[in-house]
């Protein structure tokens, strides 16, 4: 049922934690699923410098938020913006289809830490405060592939 890299970062995530004093903050959760997504992110010279992530829910839940860390840590605040939902779904070898919702949400908390710290430094014009997300966000693949 999961690809081998899902159960991957599910046995082994990396950047698990909470970044004392973030630059940014992203919470998201589904309350159908009742998956619950807590990611912080320290910038430094408009580049995700750290990236750490607090997970309730299930296998998938944890897989996507691990490797959505894995994803952008290094990148620049608009690479990390262009992260999509099927992006962290192709990543971990795809996800059955009644998981995706769970690809959706690391994307979602990621973008919403970065929407954070963009909100907390209004003056600085780092990373083109006008995102909304990536593109294809919430169009999900029937397959399970991701999203459109």
């Amino acid at each position: 049922m999961y690809s081998q890299k899902v159960m991957e970062h599910f046995t082994n995530p990396r950047n698990v934690g909470e970044i004392p004093d973030p630059d940014g903050v992203g919470t998201v959760g589904n309350p159908v699923c009742g998956d619950l997504m807590k990611i912080t992110i320290r910038v430094k010279d408009n580049r995700i410098e750290d990236i750490k992530f607090l997970t309730f829910g299930c296998g998938a839940a944890i897989a996507t938020s691990s490797m959505v860390t894995e994803l952008v840590k290094g990148k620049t605040l608009e690479e990390a913006m262009q992260v999509t939902n099927r992006a962290v779904a192709e990543a971990l070898d795809g996800l059955p289809p009644i998981k995706m919702h769970c690809s959706n949400l690391a994307a979602d908390a990621l973008h919403e830490a970065i929407k954070d710290y963009l909100s907390r430094n209004d003056g600085r014009k780092a990373a083109g405060e006008t995102y909304e997300g990536a593109p294809g966000d919430r169009e999900v693949d029937e397959r399970g592939g991701g999203s459109r």
